[in-house]
């Protein structure tokens, strides 16, 4: 019995081998031709159109790796891509592994084509017609092939979303790959190459080249190494860029930039799949310079940012197109100069971009002139077209602000809402008159909200308040008699004379971007100015009455009131005729004989006027 069981045993490894050998004689002699037909049928499947192929063979003759030979081979355009075929190609000769193959996965090795033609196109919303519907733009693998060899091969890249399009004539041997060809890019006309070292077996890993666009309006200069030959998503490089617009740098790596002055840049790239890391970072856009490192990554068709950006030396025209700030002074020439800025804060082109950003301005300059910024950081997050900038802090000579910006566009909204709360505490305030300095310290709030395309436009459209606080200040002694209407005060005061300024208060209750002053005190150590009107928003309309009184008994006061108009950054100071005619000084010279001035002011309350305007 156990020699028979013995037997059975050997027999059954005898017929195992026998089909274990006859099952390798298959795969090693298999007939790869015989599936053209299946080829076509699941190729067609994938582009959902039908695939012709002339004549697929084995043109080996036995192994594990076969080599089969496709030929006329043809795939139509996609109907809403255009007409023509997408893909033409005469003979591509592949070898694989069969072992791979017969697990459902093909993972070429060596390719050589010959005579290809390819047609790719990609419309203005995204869709492609190398990838079915849901697939995105791609995967993020390369396809690592040790061995490619190219003759007689052209790419034809057709993009409506970056408006760019190019021609591509691809060859690879011993000697090294190349493509090279022209195009435009945004209108601008651009020469393309791409080298590299040959694509062989016996090249290591990983594989260098370079890649160049140029052209008298972008230029763009890469060179580095790929994991493996051709896997452009696995690579690190040192790029160098100029542009006459940053929007023509987006146009290539498409991060949702904007137009800029004319830009120049290097960093450090590393690419893993949908992830970009850019490091040393620096450059200059305009007159303006720029630092740091940003980190991209695209998820569920989504980019989101992390990075950090730094400037000694900032001009926000530069930012600008030369076509934007043109428009900017045609605006300012028609409406007159504003304080509040014209910034664009519509988020309308950016549906697609997250991230966190930090930026830190070291001195903010102008081509217009000083600035009244004098730096700034803060850190921005955006999360699907909602902008919050915090903590934001705005420096100024002799102080700063602090707060926060928010920048609300989700919902579809045609225009985002604007929502600004920023504080100023412990500024000096430093001006100086034709006789002396007026100095104090500044507190201020600003709780606005509104809707708009730019900031002047939402704070014209805002409701909120404001308040402004000037406390433990001096002025010219002449200024403080005159803030009282003492005349006499104002003649007679020594020019080296000082007065204390006690506090200067505004409350600005702002509704339909009107602001209409709930309270302004000018109180001084010898007068006080009370003040009643209102600020117009976006015009910055300043409508405002003035009246005040002296707290002693003055020689000459002079009976009326003052008008405060003109524009927040251009006010004017108006005394009517009847207030200062010989009349009313006439007048003002019986009542102080007869010693009927008026009622003289007494100390303002400054502690409680400074709480209500800053609460």
């Amino acid at each position: 019995m156990a020699d028979g069981g013995t037997g059975t045993v050997r027999r059954w490894i005898l017929s195992g081998s026998v089909v274990l050998v006859l099952a390798l004689l298959v795969i090693a002699l298999f007939p790869w031709g015989v599936l053209r037909a299946v080829l076509a049928d699941r190729l067609s499947k994938h582009f959902e159109r039908p695939v012709f192929i002339g004549s697929l063979e084995r043109v080996d003759h036995i192994g594990f790796n076969p080599t089969v030979a496709l030929r006329e081979v043809r795939i139509p355009q996609a109907g809403w891509a255009g007409s023509g075929d997408f893909l033409r190609l005469q003979e591509a000769r592949v070898t694989f592994p069969a072992w791979a193959l017969l697990t459902g996965a093909v993972k070429p090795r060596d390719i050589e084509i010959s005579g290809l033609r390819l047609a790719l196109v990609r419309t203005k919303d995204g869709r492609t017609n190398w990838s079915r519907e849901g697939e995105g733009e791609g995967s993020g693998d390369g396809i690592g092939l040790e061995a490619v060899t190219v003759r007689n091969s052209v790419i034809h890249y057709q993009d409506a979303k970056q408006d760019r399009h190019t021609t591509l004539r691809v060859a690879s041997n011993g000697q090294g790959f190349r493509a090279v060809g022209h195009g435009m890019i945004r209108g601008a006309p651009v020469r393309i190459a791409v080298t590299g070292a040959p694509i062989v077996r016996s090249r290591q890993v990983p594989w260098p080249f370079r890649a160049r666009i140029d052209g008298e309006a972008l230029m763009m200069h890469a060179r580095g190494t790929m994991d493996r030959p051709l896997d452009t998503s696995h690579m690190t490089l040192d790029l160098d860029t100029r542009a006459a617009d940053l929007k023509l740098v987006d146009a290539v790596i498409e991060a949702g930039l904007f137009r800029t002055q004319p830009v120049a840049l290097k960093a450090h790239v590393r690419h893993d799949g949908r992830d970009w890391t850019i490091t040393k970072l620096a450059g200059t856009i305009g007159r303006s310079d720029i630092a740091g490192r940003v980190v991209v990554k695209k998820r569920d068709n989504r980019t989101k940012l992390d990075g950090e950006i730094a400037s000694r030396r900032f001009d926000f025209d530069d930012l600008s197109s030369d076509q934007g700030l043109a428009e900017r002074r045609a605006r300012q020439q028609r409406i007159g100069p504003r304080v509040i800025p014209d910034t664009r804060i519509n988020l309308a082109n950016v549906d697609e971009l997250d991230g966190t950003l930090t930026i830190r301005i070291d001195r903010v300059t102008s081509r217009n002139g000083d600035p009244a910024l004098n730096w700034l950081s803060g850190k921005l997050v955006l999360d699907h077209q909602r902008l919050e900038i915090a903590p934001l802090t705005l420096g100024f000579s002799g102080g700063e602000a602090t707060g926060r910006a928010t920048v609300d566009q989700r919902g579809g909204a045609a225009h985002p809402s604007l929502a600004l709360d920023l504080s100023v505490e412990g500024s000096q305030l430093r001006l100086f008159a034709d006789v002396g300095p007026v100095t104090g310290r500044v507190q201020a709030r600003a709780r606005l909200t509104g809707r708009g395309d730019t900031i002047r436009e939402a704070v014209g459209r805002s409701n909120g308040r404001v308040g402004l606080v000037v406390r433990d200040g001096a002025l010219p002694a002449r200024y403080a008699e005159a803030l009282g209407f003492d005349v006499a005060g104002a003649l007679t005061a020594d020019k080296d004379a000082r007065a204390t300024l006690r506090c200067l208060v505004l409350q600005l209750p702002v509704s339909g971007g009107e602001g209409r002053v709930n309270s302004l005190i000018v109180d001084t150590s010898a007068s006080q100015l009370v003040g009643s009107g209102s600020i117009q928003f976006p015009r910055e309309q300043i409508a405002i009455r003035l009246t005040g009184a002296p707290k002693q008994k003055s020689l000459l006061r002079l009976p009326g009131e003052a008008h405060l108009t003109g524009s927040l950054s251009a006010p004017r100071l108006a005394i009517p005729y009847e207030t200062k005619s010989v009349g009313n000084i006439l007048k003002a010279v019986g009542r102080t004989i007869t010693g009927r001035q008026g009622a003289l002011a007494t100390d303002a309350d400054c502690a409680a006027l400074s709480t209500q305007a800053l609460r």
